[in-house]
C-alpha cells in the first residue's frame, strides 16, 4: 500500500466502540481500557504513513443493532439503552458500513487521523 514501497497509496478504517470515547459504567468497562489504547494507536499510524499516501481513520459505533449483544447474553441491549442516545434509536449495521465506505472513498482523501462517531448524537 505504500508509495514508499511501490503500491498505490490507501486507506485504513479501524472501527471502535463508542464506548472508548463516552464510557459505560457498569458495563463494558475492560473495552474502554482496550479502546483508549487503540486511540492513540491509529492516531500515530496516520502521522506515521501519511506522506506515504495512506490514510488511517476510525469510525466508533454507537448501539447498533447486530448480534453481538445476543453472543454476549443480552440481544435486547439496544432496545434497553436507546433512550440513553439522543437520537432515541439504535443504529443499523448499514449506517456503519455507510460511514466506513466514505471514509474509504476519494471524498475523504484530505481525512486521516479522524475517530467519526456514529453514535446517534452521543
Amino acid at each position: 500500500m505504500s508509495t514508499k514501497h511501490g503500491g498505490s497509496g490507501g486507506a485504513i478504517v479501524n472501527v471502535s466502540s463508542g464506548a472508548s470515547r463516552l464510557g459505560s459504567p457498569n458495563e463494558l468497562h475492560r473495552l474502554r481500557r482496550i479502546e483508549g489504547c487503540a486511540r492513540h494507536h491509529d492516531h500515530g499510524l496516520a502521522k506515521e504513513v501519511a506522506q506515504e499516501g495512506i490514510r488511517v481513520n476510525a469510525v466508533r459505533a454507537g448501539h447498533v443493532y447486530t448480534g453481538l449483544h445476543a453472543s454476549g447474553g443480552e440481544p435486547d441491549r439496544v432496545e434497553r439503552v436507546k433512550h440513553l442516545v439522543a437520537m432515541k434509536r439504535g443504529g443499523q449495521p448499514e449506517e456503519i458500513a455507510c460511514a466506513i465506505l466514505w471514509l474509504l472513498s476519494e471524498e475523504a482523501s484530505f481525512t486521516t487521523g479522524a475517530f467519526l462517531d456514529v453514535a446517534g448524537g452521543n
